[in-house]
């Protein structure tokens, strides 16, 4: 069969128009299972959250998004994991604002720190979660009034989830505030904590509502006070800090997702996008009050704008109380 020049320019044309879609599908994100990294055992509220998310990004992405647990280190083992990882948006982190400050309570060459302003990019801010002082009922403390107190006459300790976490930084500033001394216990993440405070081996703990909220109702857990400028919706009968005369003690926590350095923009766009119409579905939001969330959302910039704050604001912190990995 003979072609003519006209004829022979159209079907390359047609040719390189087909070689150029086939191209486009074939990078077309996501195309395989995205891994969702967690750095704290399963259980907490973050790995619950994560799993929440996961399950609805799977919906509508149409790839699986699976839930890969890697705790240890106070966060900084399964961060830096996604710092090393491809930035082509199948290896992502979901962190709770402990990101922020744990590489800077760690000791020189621990082999897991992270650039945490310069090495992810900042894809949504996801929840804002209020940060309360919670006591065993066996522990004796109806209010901080007499926690104080039972202080001052025995040795007490306190539960967070991990040295440098923002509660391990509300601890130490309540300390200073009460001019007292409740000692430090790091857990490995959230779950750990509160299994120890309802077994009686610690009596008292800085944490977010969720994990304590199915407690209280039982009446085994007593919320004392919360560390934010207002009463939070989680639990409006629960008194401030503020309220009970402990000033400039207002800590709070967030969550948020992150890509390695250097993800494309139209990835992070499809995910950012993708998670704020998650954060305003109904079930989503219900779900999120049970781990003791509120939702977030917004664009990278309200990320990595909270992720800076706190890395400035609570740098400063510990270095004051001179806070360190256990």
């Amino acid at each position: 069969m003979k072609f003519t020049r006209r004829q022979a320019l159209a079907l390359a044309a047609c040719m390189g128009a087909a070689l150029s879609t086939g191209s486009a599908m074939a990078q077309a994100y996501p195309s395989k299972p995205i891994t969702l990294v967690v750095a704290y055992p399963a259980g907490g509220d973050t790995d619950a959250m994560a799993r929440l998310y996961a399950e609805k990004l799977t919906a509508r992405l149409g790839q699986p998004v699976i839930v890969d647990n890697r705790p240890g280190a106070s966060g900084t083992i399964g961060s830096a994991y996604v710092a090393k990882a491809p930035a082509d948006g199948y290896t992502l982190l979901l962190a709770p604002s402990t990101f922020s400050i744990a590489p800077l309570v760690l000791k020189t060459g621990s082999g897991t720190s992270y650039d945490v302003l310069n090495g992810f990019t900042p894809i949504v801010q996801t929840s804002l979660q209020p940060l309360f002082i919670a006591a065993s009922a066996s522990a004796g403390a109806k209010d901080v009034k007499e926690l104080v107190a039972l202080s001052r006459v025995k040795m007490l300790s306190y539960a967070s989830p991990g040295s440098g976490s923002p509660m391990h930084i509300l601890g130490e500033m309540f300390n200073k505030s009460a001019g007292v001394k409740i000692s430090h216990v790091p857990y490995r993440g959230v779950a750990p904590a509160v299994n120890d405070l309802l077994g009686g081996h610690v009596p008292v703990t800085f944490m977010t509502y969720g994990p304590v909220a199915p407690h209280i109702a039982t009446g085994k857990v007593v919320a004392l006070a919360v560390a934010q400028p207002q009463r939070s919706s989680l639990a409006p009968n629960v008194p401030t800090l503020a309220e009970l005369g402990y000033k400039d003690v207002e800590v709070g926590a967030w969550q948020g997702l992150f890509g390695p350095k250097g993800l494309p923009a139209d990835i992070t766009k499809t995910l950012n996008s993708h998670l704020n119409e998650i954060l305003r579905m109904p079930d989503v939001t219900a779900k999120m009050v049970t781990f003791g969330a509120l939702p977030a959302g917004g664009d990278p910039s309200r990320l990595a704008k909270a992720n800076a704050g706190d890395y400035e604001h609570f740098g400063k912190i510990v270095k004051e109380f001179g806070i360190q990995a256990d």
